[in-house]
């Protein structure tokens, strides 16, 4: 498993989506007042303003928006990956989500905008927080 970067607390507004994590969750927040979908985990909606925010659990399904191939990487967290895919990734509930697409054997080529995939949470080494990540379906 690799040893990717982990949250450090206290981080405002993120613990519960952490937690969620952990439990293996995808968590997202809407606004009680506006119906704005709101992500990544913060205290007020973007839309409004409003502090009045629901969180819900996605399905985790979604499609890629868009995605760049990266090959070569001197960040020692990342580089035992060789080449993988960055994506942006518009989950079914309405946000979108900036992630790796994990589970291909080229992602020079297995990868495709409009892809459909889903969330899985990616055990690390080091630290309690598995990362979501993304497997084509």
């Amino acid at each position: 498993m690799p040893s990717r970067p982990q949250p450090s607390f206290p981080e405002h507004d993120t613990q519960p989506y952490w937690d969620a994590v952990k439990d293996g969750k995808l968590t997202y927040h809407v606004c009680t007042d506006c119906s704005a979908v709101v992500f990544t985990p913060r205290g007020q909606c973007t839309e409004c303003g409003s502090d009045s925010l629901e969180v819900r659990e996605s399905s985790g399904m979604g499609t890629v928006y868009t995605y760049s191939v990266i090959r070569q990487n001197r960040v020692p967290a990342f580089a035992e990956l060789g080449a993988y895919a960055l994506a942006y990734v518009d989950l079914d509930e309405g946000f979108r989500m900036l992630t790796n697409i994990v589970g291909v054997a080229d992602p020079t080529k297995d990868v495709k905008i409009g892809q459909r995939v889903k969330v899985e949470f990616e055990a690390q080494d080091t630290g309690d927080y598995p990362i979501p990540v993304f497997r084509p379906v």
